[in-house]
C-alpha cells in the first residue's frame, strides 16, 4: 500500500513554512529598498517606498514558493528562487509570467 501524502494545497503548509518564504521574501524586499538608495532611485529611507516594497516581495515570494511546490523544485533552489525573485520585486512578476508561460507551452 503507497503512503498517503496530502494534497498541494495552501492549507495544508505549516506555519513554519509560511513563515521561512516571507522571511526570506521581505528580506529581498528590504534589500530591494536598499539597492534603491544606493543607485539614487531614493534619496532617503523611505517607510512607505519600504512597505511597498514588503508587500510586493511577499505577494511575488508566495506565488514563486507555490509555483516551486508545483513544480517539485528541491527546497533549497526553492528557496533561492523566492529570495531572488523578492528582490527583483515587479520584475519577480514578470520573471514568473516567463517561468508559467514557457511551462504552459510544454504542457500542450
Amino acid at each position: 500500500m503507497e503512503p498517503v501524502v496530502p494534497d498541494k494545497n495552501p492549507e495544508n503548509y505549516s506555519f513554519i513554512t509560511y513563515l521561512w518564504v516571507l522571511v526570506l521574501s521581505m528580506w529581498g524586499g528590504t534589500a530591494h529598498t536598499i539597492r534603491k538608495i544606493r543607485n539614487g532611485e531614493l534619496k532617503r529611507f523611505s517607510l512607505s517606498e519600504w512597505i511597498g516594497d514588503m508587500v510586493i516581495s511577499g505577494f511575488i515570494g508566495v506565488m514563486t514558493f507555490y509555483l516551486c511546490e508545483y513544480a517539485n523544485f528541491p527546497q533549497l533552489l526553492t528557496a533561492a528562487l523566492v529570495g531572488i525573485t523578492a528582490h527583483q520585486g515587479a520584475k519577480g512578476i514578470g520573471m514568473l509570467e516567463k517561468i508559467i508561460t514557457k511551462r504552459m507551452r510544454n504542457i500542450r
